[in-house]
């Protein structure tokens, strides 16, 4: 897995990423991110344009994004308390960045 960005915004309380994903086969990216961020995939839903995955990551629940026409892939939280998880999981994603 290799990332070409990465991004925090706490106003959105999103972290977003860039790579080289294929829509039509988004698990080949998805379940080695997840696996490398040491997060449990707890659901999994998509649609004509975007996946949606849901991940639990040492009792936070975060969404995995991916919206095609945007070519974007974000994990967002719901609760502001929980956006430090995401700064920590950016760090984690570093070594992966080219």
């Amino acid at each position: 897995m290799k990332l070409t960005s990465i991004k925090l915004d706490r106003e959105t309380l999103s972290l977003s990423v860039q790579s080289d994903i294929d829509f039509e086969q988004f698990e080949l990216f998805a379940e080695p991110f997840a696996k490398a961020l040491d997060c449990r995939v707890v659901e999994r839903q998509w649609g004509a344009d975007r996946h949606q995955w849901l991940l639990e990551f040492e009792g936070s629940h975060l969404q995995l994004n991916y919206e095609f026409y945007g070519d974007i892939c974000w994990l967002s939280t719901d609760r502001e308390d929980e956006f430090e998880v995401l700064v920590y999981l950016a760090e984690l994603m570093k070594p992966y960045q080219l």
